[in-house]
């Protein structure tokens, strides 16, 4: 938490809240969190204008004028305006000073959360670098280049699902969903599954994850969103988190196992081994 729906729900918040605002100041409370230059994070960014919020994969992108801040929430990072004072608390560790008196705080109880400072030339390089897949939808999740790499890989389904390679977004949640929705063990190899069964897990992922975007992302914990909203998505949960609850399709009950170190839920009817 929180994968694509909710990564996506927060830049759409965002992009209504703080686009066109310029940034006045910038303190950073707890500096491991900033994974580039610590100074140059802090000085640069002054006086540059937020001029959109974009999104690629689970990464949230904040585009300035002349640079981009590339900010990963990992476990319960989230973005909070304020428009007057800001309260205390100790969970608060970066704030921007906008020119309307508002502040932009960024909250992370774990603290795992980064964020980096990236010349707008050199953003898809960065992702390059980290061999992120593609986005989830029609345009850009070529199905015969999935199909092509699991057939040459002997991975775990599952663990490879959540390696960002395949395609981008899918963390626990999803890829416990959409693998329920496609009748496929959490644990079957890659190469193992036949062409049909890849083209509907292509499918499901690309409409399992659209449903979380409608739906405002999944609040299991502490999610929620730019405005401090719940997302609904876990009341569409078919698998996740039902443990020993009866399959919505065979009414056998679920199970919960560890797939590479990963709590992981699925029907042991519908999803043979």
């Amino acid at each position: 938490m929180p994968e694509l729906p909710e990564v996506e729900t927060v830049r759409r918040g965002l992009e209504c809240l703080i686009v066109g605002r310029k940034i006045i100041s910038v303190d950073v409370r707890v500096p491991k969190m900033v994974k580039t230059d610590l100074g140059a994070f802090e000085s640069d960014l002054l006086g540059q204008t937020i001029q959109s919020i974009g999104r690629r994969g689970k990464y949230l992108l904040l585009n300035l004028d002349e640079q981009v801040i590339i900010s990963h929430l990992r476990m319960e990072g989230k973005y909070l305006l304020f428009e007057h004072q800001v309260p205390e608390d100790k969970h608060f560790h970066i704030f921007f000073g906008l020119d309307d008196g508002s502040t932009l705080v960024y909250k992370d109880v774990r603290k795992f959360g980064t964020m980096e400072l990236v010349a707008e030339n050199q953003v898809a390089a960065y992702f390059q670098k980290r061999k992120l897949g593609p986005e989830p939808t029609k345009e850009d999740f070529d199905v015969a280049e999935f199909t092509r790499k699991l057939s040459a890989s002997k991975k775990l389904i599952k663990p490879y699902l959540l390696e960002q390679t395949l395609v981008a977004g899918l963390g626990n949640i999803y890829v416990d969903e959409v693998l329920w929705a496609a009748k496929i063990h959490p644990e079957r190899q890659a190469n193992s599954l036949q062409k049909a069964e890849i083209n509907l897990l292509h499918d499901e992922i690309i409409r399992i994850l659209q449903l979380g975007i409608e739906k405002g992302g999944t609040t299991i914990r502490t999610y929620q969103n730019a405005f401090g909203e719940n997302g609904t998505m876990q009341e569409y949960l078919q698998v996740y988190g039902k443990t020993d609850e009866p399959c919505p399709r065979c009414a056998t009950p679920i199970e919960k196992i560890k797939v590479g170190g990963r709590g992981t839920h699925f029907c042991p009817a519908c999803q043979k081994r």
